[in-house]
């Protein structure tokens, strides 16, 4: 009896010390959010970056709707479309190629070299779920690549900058050895690329004032941050978190829409539900910039993901932000 007491006691222990280091991480890293009041009307320039996602994803969740293997004729379509448009603003782009079921599937990389050898690599993957157009998951990504994209065509930066669209992040190949991000991020690490910063775009399309509209995966959290779903959140693993304090920190520095962060350990359930767990997987930092839509979107992994859904004012203050964000992760003050 007293050994089963005394093995409880050690449970009960070793539970409490883990609860415990997961809000140590929590703590460590949350930047809690400052008040934003009304937000102010979109500028000019802004207004035509509005307009420019709302094409975006018209185009890839409206009119091209379901890409996937399953539906092969349009996830080329989308490919191509990606492709002409990084070429229209003057990019080189590279197919990164690899076979899936005996059909050619292929990562879209467009590189704008730097002054050192160090990569920052901005990516969104432009496949949908079977059964979804993927207005917001995830043609907002992958609208926000594009516009970023073409916002820095000319730029000079000291890190080489990257902006990759990835294939097949979704089921049946996510978090596999087929996973596009995984098999891009695994070349990146057989060459001895030295890609100091990731970022995936997901689902940056959805936001609610709406008292109980952000839920979470496990308790605790909500008393963390907040159950009002009307901002962006920055999320890492533990290993990332000096990444995710650098660019959430430069996101406030000028956004106009509240943000969250949280480097947590990437078992929690939704921590790595994106392409940044591919470069995790090849020791990379890397960190995920969302809407958080599964504990959020009603339209989630749906045949209702229409771009008629998305907030395309509050889409057009994270873009905006994450430019900023990007620029400096480019040209890093030692």
């Amino acid at each position: 009896m007293l050994a089963h007491k005394t093995l409880a006691l050690v449970i009960g222990l070793m539970l409490a010390i883990g609860i415990a280091s997961v809000l140590g991480w929590l703590l460590m890293i949350r930047m809690p959010g400052e008040s934003h009041g009304a937000a102010r009307l979109l500028t000019k320039g802004e207004s035509a970056l509005r307009a420019e996602l709302i094409a975006h994803v018209q185009k890839l969740g409206g009119e091209i709707g379901e890409r996937n293997l399953t539906r092969f004729p349009e996830l080329q379509r989308a490919a191509q479309y990606i492709e002409g448009e990084l070429r229209g603003t003057g990019w080189t782009v590279r197919r990164d190629e690899y076979e899936v079921q005996g059909k050619s599937c292929c990562n879209l990389e467009a590189e704008l070299r730097g002054a050192s050898s160090e990569i920052v690599v901005i990516g969104a993957h432009y496949d949908s779920v079977v059964g979804s157009p993927g207005a917001n998951d995830n043609g907002s990504g992958v609208a926000a690549l594009l516009t970023l994209a073409r916002r820095l065509a000319r730029s000079h930066n000291t890190r080489t900058l990257r902006f990759v669209a990835f294939v097949n992040e979704e089921p049946y190949y996510f978090q596999s050895s087929q996973m596009g991000s995984y098999v891009y991020a695994g070349r990146c690490h057989e060459r001895g690329e030295n890609v100091q910063a990731m970022i995936s775009l997901e689902t940056i399309g959805y936001y609610s004032n709406e008292s109980g509209s952000q839920s979470y995966p496990v308790p605790g959290l909500g008393s963390l941050y907040p159950r009002t779903g009307n901002f962006i959140a920055f999320v890492g693993n533990v290993a990332s978190r000096s990444l995710l304090r650098d660019a959430l920190g430069e996101f406030r520095r000028g956004a106009q829409i509240p943000s969250e962060g949280g480097a947590l350990p990437a078992s929690l359930p939704g921590v790595g539900w994106s392409d940044q767990w591919s470069f995790w997987q090849h020791g990379y930092p890397g960190i995920m910039v969302t809407d958080t839509a599964p504990f959020r979107y009603p339209h989630y992994h749906a045949a209702s993901d229409t771009p008629d859904k998305l907030d395309y004012d509050s889409m057009t203050r994270v873009v905006s932000g994450m430019e900023r964000v990007i620029r400096h992760l480019a040209n890093p003050t030692r």
